[in-house]
């Protein structure tokens, strides 16, 4: 079984904190800081437990935020030295959230030192919810920086949806004053932060579809392999929803004349095994025709109820009169973001949006 979230902050990381801490301050009183961190840690979550850390750092830092900002600054890793690096700054991330909207410039450049240790994603969301146009302006000039993970925090701080975080209603109600931040890193040289502008886009699409259709159909012509393969990230929602548009901008058209045999080949399944399936496809218009091809999941709730959750399969290209026959296995195992229960499921075959096939099949819990 995997290693809970929770243990991603525990008492030897704790005493670490401390250790870096006292380095930059002597005073700092690293005793009581980890006595207050991990008490009752055991059965907090990881949240909680970051919370709780936090709460320790705010007890025993000094009380004047700009002095307790330079420690924390201070004890980050510099060349050979060592110092808070990894899941221990995701507490002073809320510790800055938390105390430094009065020292907004100060935050904001603790932030931009904290992100390339571990992430400042979570940090930053207040400075920008409190004081959007003032946080965007400098934000946006962190697109040119010489480290990926400062291009990266312009965009991933400011996505709309980020999850584990708190929303931006404002940039949910209106993205685009965000949108130049992700214009400026659609070719940045790093996956790692095109995959966050991708991220981003696909959060708008969920409340404005059109406006990411739109940017995805002005930017993907002549587009690099690269930038390509950023705008159909940033489209998923998009064309597993089948818009008609985000279809268009990749070469799907609605499917014509598609016929589709689904066959499921374990109609029962015990949880930990596998859901095998197969289809038949066959294109009886006379023309060609380029299909993707999904399928959506029908999971029983607890109430009963049905809840789709699409998964992505193939991309091909079918010639008029032309068949193709593909199968799959999807494993129906434990996992931390869904809860199973027993009954009937269901599976849809999805060709460019649309449901072209479906089948039930009877899930059982060993």
């Amino acid at each position: 079984m995997a290693e809970p979230l929770k243990n991603l902050l525990h008492p030897g990381l704790v005493t670490d904190m401390a250790s870096h801490i006292s380095v930059a301050a002597p005073d700092f009183d690293a005793t009581r800081f980890s006595r207050l961190a991990t008490d009752g840690m055991e059965a907090l979550e990881l949240m909680q437990r970051s919370e709780r850390i936090r709460d320790a750092l705010t007890e025993t830092l000094p009380a004047d935020y700009a002095v307790a900002a330079n420690i924390l600054r201070q004890a980050l890793p510099t060349g050979d030295k060592p110092g808070l690096t990894g899941w221990a700054l995701l507490p002073v991330n809320q510790f800055v959230s938390q105390h430094g909207l009065g020292h907004f410039d100060l935050s904001l450049a603790l932030l931009k030192a904290l992100t390339p240790h571990f992430t400042a994603e979570f940090g930053i969301r207040r400075l920008v919810h409190a004081e959007q146009d003032r946080a965007l302006a400098e934000i946006s000039g962190w697109t040119t920086d010489a480290n990926h993970h400062v291009r990266r925090l312009a965009s991933e701080g400011t996505r709309p949806r980020l999850p584990w975080a708190m929303r931006l209603p404002a940039l949910v109600k209106d993205p685009q004053p965000i949108l130049p931040i992700l214009v400026a890193l659609l070719d940045d040289p790093e996956d790692y932060v095109r995959r966050s502008v991708a991220n981003s886009l696909n959060d708008i699409a969920k409340d404005h579809p059109a406006l990411v259709a739109d940017f995805v159909e002005r930017h993907i012509e002549g587009a690099s392999s690269e930038r390509r393969q950023l705008l159909r990230h940033a489209s998923r929602t998009l064309l597993k929803k089948g818009d008609a548009k985000a279809l268009a901008n990749f070469g799907f058209a609605a499917a014509r004349g598609i016929e589709t045999l689904l066959i499921v080949t374990t109609p029962v399944v015990t949880f930990g095994d596998k859901l095998g399936f197969s289809i038949n496809v066959s294109n009886e218009d006379a023309e060609p025709q380029r299909l993707m091809i999904d399928y959506a999941i029908h999971h029983v709730k607890a109430n009963g109820t049905l809840a789709p959750k699409v998964f992505k399969w193939k991309t091909l290209d079918l010639a008029a009169g032309g068949r193709q026959s593909i199968d799959r296995d999807h494993a129906i195992r434990a996992i931390t973001t869904r809860v199973y229960y027993p009954g009937t499921h269901r599976i849809d075959i999805l060709i460019n949006g649309r449901v072209s096939a479906s089948l039930d099949f009877e899930l059982h819990m060993d």
